[in-house]
């Protein structure tokens, strides 16, 4: 049996098994196709809440989700040009990259997007980790609550260290980004900065050297994109020359096209 085969038949195992591990929909009839199943496998890893799993069910999504990585082509930073000093600019989905930490645009919660294949960088992310993610988060946030009361959600701009799992990148930053209500202001801007920051700082104690941000409090948080750019260019910039040699690679990741022209003019 070739790779192809092992992966259809952990695909339509993997969609059983979570359409019996969920109540509501354990009787929804399966797609015939592919993306069919990709799909329905993705929404009921998304609105799982996190409890224990059947380790044959994770060892079997494990598996699937390292060839899922595997086809759709690992990057890895030295497959990205850099353009000022260590600092490189990328467009394209931020799970394919195989650096010592990506940044995840989290909410409070800290659990990752529940809603089903929504396109939220916080959901592809956890997706595509596997749902260990979110268990972990959860373990973490449990903690957190004990600390500081079962109220406890996570302040802006304080990273949250995971594992990667099965993306190719070894750990995950989770950060909550500041949210634009109405207007801009100087406190929301420092907020912006701060998680950029407060981010590399965790590297450096952490000893991860490569790094990919994604473009923090942008889209539903209502930052504006272009100002969002130039605070984390500036701030990077600034981490920078005050710590030489802590980083190999700096990676600002973006997805869509009016981002990568923000960061291009800036970082010209």
């Amino acid at each position: 049996m070739d790779e192809k085969e092992k992966q259809e038949k952990r695909l339509d195992f993997l969609v059983e098994q979570f359409k019996a591990d969920s109540r509501e929909y354990r009787n929804l009839p399966t797609p015939k196709d592919r993306e069919g199943k990709r799909a329905l496998l993705r929404s009921l890893m998304n609105i799982r809440f996190p409890r224990k799993m059947d380790e044959e069910v994770l060892r079997v999504q494990d598996a699937y989700l390292k060839e899922r990585a595997r086809e759709k082509g690992i990057v890895e930073p030295s497959d990205i040009p850099a353009i000022r000093g260590c600092l490189s600019l990328w467009q394209g989905d931020i799970t394919r990259l195989s650096v010592d930490a990506i940044v995840n645009a989290a909410n409070s919660e800290m659990l990752g997007c529940f809603i089903p294949m929504h396109s939220c960088i916080d959901n592809c992310i956890h997706t595509y980790a596997g749902i260990e993610l979110r268990a972990e988060c959860f373990r973490q946030m449990n903690g957190l609550r004990e600390k500081w009361g079962r109220d406890y959600e996570q302040p802006t701009a304080i990273p949250l260290l995971t594992d990667g799992f099965n993306l190719p990148a070894r750990k995950i930053i989770h950060i909550v980004g500041p949210i634009v209500s109405r207007y801009l202001t100087e406190a929301l801007e420092k907020d912006l900065a701060d998680c950029y920051w407060n981010t590399l700082e965790l590297c450096r104690t952490k000893g991860l050297r490569t790094l990919a941000f994604c473009c923090l409090s942008t889209g539903v948080f209502h930052f504006p994109g272009r100002r969002a750019a130039e605070i984390a260019v500036h701030t990077v910039t600034r981490w920078l020359a005050g710590h030489p040699g802590a980083m190999d690679r700096v990676i600002f990741n973006v997805f869509k096209e009016e981002d990568r022209k923000y960061y291009e003019e800036i970082l010209e």
